[in-house]
């Protein structure tokens, strides 16, 4: 049965097998595109991936030093036992760009495994943790066309608010 958890190196081959389908598809504008570029020559190396993974966890501290315009974000990741289906991340908090266009949370599922009901699962699954930081409401955005996302927000239930160029803007309670 999937579940959230901290990133781990039990999945890394999963993971890494993962990161190949993103690249295939040409996966941009992302944080898990972020990742494959800064990150993934490393990959191979389990120690390389071992510190990546420490990293990861590591954003979600304050004291963590970061970007200017990045703020705290615990990253999840959707696992079935060995098997990485996806990654999901909570900012905790909102700076402008994320107000508009980012929101609190965003997720990917790896492209073989979408429509099997993950990104709902993910979402649904995320918002105790959401909750726990301290955030109630939830802003969750994605683009306009996708009607998928759409789904799995209002799934959520999840509000609209507005579009704002091509970004729709819901909030979902967390409580």
């Amino acid at each position: 049965m999937p579940e959230l958890v901290l990133p781990t190196t039990s999945v890394r081959e999963s993971f890494l097998e993962a990161m190949d389908e993103f690249v295939a598809e040409g996966a941009e504008f992302s944080q898990t595109a972020a990742w494959i570029e800064h990150n993934a020559p490393g990959w191979q190396d389990p120690d390389a991936f071992a510190v990546f993974v420490e990293a990861v966890k590591a954003d979600a501290l304050l004291e963590t030093p970061r970007l200017e315009w990045h703020v705290p974000c615990t990253t999840l990741w959707w696992v079935d036992g060995d098997d990485y289906l996806g990654r999901l991340a909570i900012r905790h908090e909102l700076n402008d760009f994320l107000l508009d266009v980012g929101g609190h949370i965003g997720y990917d599922v790896r492209p073989t495994r979408r429509r099997e009901g993950h990104a709902t699962a993910m979402l649904t699954k995320a918002l105790p943790w959401a909750l726990a930081l301290g955030i109630d409401p939830a802003l969750v955005t994605c683009d306009d066309d996708n009607v998928g996302s759409i789904r799995v927000i209002e799934a959520a239930g999840g509000v609209l608010e507005d579009v704002r160029g091509t970004k729709r803007r819901y909030w979902v309670p967390t409580s």
